[in-house]
């Protein structure tokens, strides 16, 4: 199994999962086709504190050894990481301008794959409106979720319900809290050695996790700790944003004497310098350093004052969202001018 890794918008991930045998793909959470990243601001459906700023392009780091050779990017560019699971290793660099599903199609021609199904984790827009498109150039394309507000959506899956694609199997996780309909994707070879991977869109981020807009604190606790939490330790994980320098800065605000949260913080600093993915985290890296999954830590419930999980981890997403706005402002001029940008207002038609 290969993961290519696709920056795209202003922060988000989507991602094409190769089957190496068959030369089968899937994408994962197609996003908007119209831009590649924002000019500025934090947009509407969030999953945490952001504290990247867009850049114009995408710096290639020298001297890393996660990289099999330099590339020069583009203006503008979009950039593909490749990852193997039995290394952890990125391996190529593609920068392809803009971020139009025509862009996702040159990747799967250059990788020489037959794109035939996307999984959409959930309906918002930057993760969901690609689809549109991509059905319209591939007909045939296969787009699955478990939310009926999922643009172009052929199937709603249920939770539990596996899929075969090769030999790759994917299970369905059902993880509501950001939204009510939020499917996770956990993926897995039989007889090989390398990790499963699970992609968790805006439920499960690294140090952090999704606000929580269309359900309880409960369902949510379900989904965070009882579902993806009880997932193998050594298990990849793919989220939807790279907001991990503001997600480890709470983290560190929550649990000051957290060594593991001070190195992950100090690493991500430097991936951030080097503009370089700090995706996949795993999970058993998350066990040590996120808050939203140590909801029964002592340090964790001392900071929330409550000792129910589920208290413990509303308190911690009222926190958390008090915490990015103090972090990074935005007037409301600005916003409106944002989401007009993204196509989330319309233009008001001439009279």
């Amino acid at each position: 199994m290969k993961v290519k890794v696709i920056p795209v918008l202003e922060d988000n991930y989507m991602y094409l999962v190769i089957e190496e045998h068959t030369r089968e793909a899937v994408a994962v959470d197609v996003a908007v086709p119209k831009r590649v990243r924002a000019a500025f601001g934090r947009r509407e459906h969030s999953c945490g504190p952001r504290h990247r700023r867009p850049r114009p392009s995408v710096r290639t780091p020298r001297g890393s050894p996660d990289y099999a050779a330099e590339a020069h990017p583009l203006p503008g560019a979009l950039c593909t990481r490749a990852w193997r699971p039995n290394t952890g290793s990125h391996l190529d660099h593609l920068h392809l301008p803009n971020s139009h599903p025509f862009q996702l199609l040159e990747i799967v021609g250059r990788e020489g794959v037959s794109l035939t199904t996307v999984l959409t984790t959930h309906h918002h827009w930057d993760h969901a409106q690609g689809n549109t498109e991509l059905v319209r150039l591939l007909p045939g394309l296969v787009v699955l979720g478990a939310d009926e507000r999922i643009c172009a959506l052929t199937r709603r899956l249920a939770h539990g319900e596996e899929l075969r694609f090769g030999a790759i199997h994917v299970r369905c996780l059902l993880t509501p809290g950001h939204t009510s309909g939020h499917m996770s994707y956990f993926l897995w070879e039989d007889e090989c050695l390398d990790p499963p991977a699970v992609f968790s869109g805006d439920a499960l981020s690294v140090a952090g996790c999704g606000s929580r807009l269309e359900t309880t604190a409960q369902q949510m606790y379900h989904s965070l700790v009882e579902t993806l939490g009880t997932l193998p330790p050594e298990t990849k994980v793919f989220c939807g944003h790279e907001h991990t320098l503001g997600n480890l800065e709470f983290a560190q605000k929550v649990e000051p004497c957290n060594n593991h949260v001070k190195a992950k913080l100090s690493w991500a600093k430097k991936r951030d310098e080097d503009d370089v993915p700090t995706v996949p985290s795993t999970l058993g890296e998350e066990l040590l350093y996120n808050p939203f999954l140590r909801v029964a830590e002592e340090p964790v419930c001392k900071f929330t004052g409550k000792v129910a999980p589920a208290e413990v981890l509303e308190v911690l997403c009222r926190e958390r969202a008090s915490f990015e706005q103090a972090a990074e402002p935005l007037q409301p001029q600005a916003r409106a001018l944002l989401a007009l940008q993204w196509g989330l207002l319309s233009m008001p038609r001439p009279k």
